[in-house]
């Protein structure tokens, strides 16, 4: 689906999805966006990981201003050069772990836009947008480099909504932790696609992901990372057939399972959507 963000109420609490773990929020008056790849590639070698067919209907030019750039990590499927080249005058301000800045100073963004933190820090972004730095389990790197800068996830407090921005993360004992410390999370962000048995350390598995928002005391779950690029060995609809399998087993969370460029009405906790997927070749 095509939605018009420009022309969005500047008052309106909405997500848009893009596919993979890219997604624009608009709360509380304030413009975000996270991990974005709109270049239609996952990998540093052009047409290796190409998009599915039918999923690159955005790009940079449907944007409007990012007041904060949010960026989990550096692996390609999560900061993509074209994108983020084109992103340079629209964005005001990017948030991302230690070491991540190093990319974007590099293409030539203003170092007064950059935050860099580490985990456990936190960012006072304007009155009631606070951005809290937290652990995931995952990995670094890009090229030939690797493990020289952080991976993270954060809890994005805005006046009114409590936002968990997951990046990739394998279960562990972290998600237990941050609830704890932040009591109950209006929406858990999670990755749930692209994942292995072999590689449930740095990924979750659908079960993890039930189990994570479990521990983050969430109140919605957003399963993500899945329906774009091909970087596992499932079949591309696994992650949302089986996540919705188990949740209505044992766990009946609602969940956000929009269509690409849906939007999603934050403050509107019944909101349905259909299994979209089902049937779709």
């Amino acid at each position: 689906m095509k939605t018009d963000l420009f022309n969005l109420p500047i008052d309106s609490n909405v997500l848009v999805w893009f596919g993979h773990s890219s997604y624009f929020i608009q709360i509380d008056g304030k413009r975000i966006l996270v991990d974005p790849v709109l270049s239609g590639n996952a990998s540093p070698i052009p047409q290796t990981v190409k998009s599915f067919k039918g999923t690159d209907i955005y790009t940079v030019a449907d944007l409007p201003d990012i007041d904060y750039l949010f960026i989990s990590h550096d692996h390609y499927d999560h900061v993509d050069y074209e994108t983020l080249i084109a992103l340079k005058n629209k964005t005001k301000k990017v948030i991302c772990g230690l070491g991540v800045g190093s990319h974007f100073e590099y293409w030539g963004y203003d170092n007064s836009k950059i935050i860099e933190k580490d985990w456990n820090e936190k960012v006072e972004l304007d009155n009631g947008f606070t951005a809290f730095v937290e652990p995931a389990r995952h990995f670094s790197g890009r090229g030939f480099s690797a493990k020289n800068t952080l991976w993270a996830s954060y809890v994005l407090q805005t006046p009114s909504m409590k936002i968990y921005i997951g990046g990739d993360s394998g279960y562990d004992t972290h998600y237990a932790a941050i609830g704890r410390k932040y009591g109950s999370i209006d929406l858990a962000i999670l990755d749930n696609g692209q994942y292995n048995e072999a590689w449930r350390y740095i990924h979750n598995l659908p079960e993890d992901v039930l189990k994570a928002a479990q521990d983050l005391k969430a109140k919605r779950i957003f399963p993500v990372h899945s329906s774009k690029f091909a970087l596992g060995t499932h079949d591309w609809d696994e992650p949302l057939v089986k996540i919705t399998k188990l949740n209505k087993l044992s766990y009946n969370f609602p969940l956000v399972t929009p269509m690409i460029g849906e939007i999603v009405n934050l403050k509107d906790t019944n909101q349905q959507f259909k299994k979209w997927w089902v049937g779709l070749n």
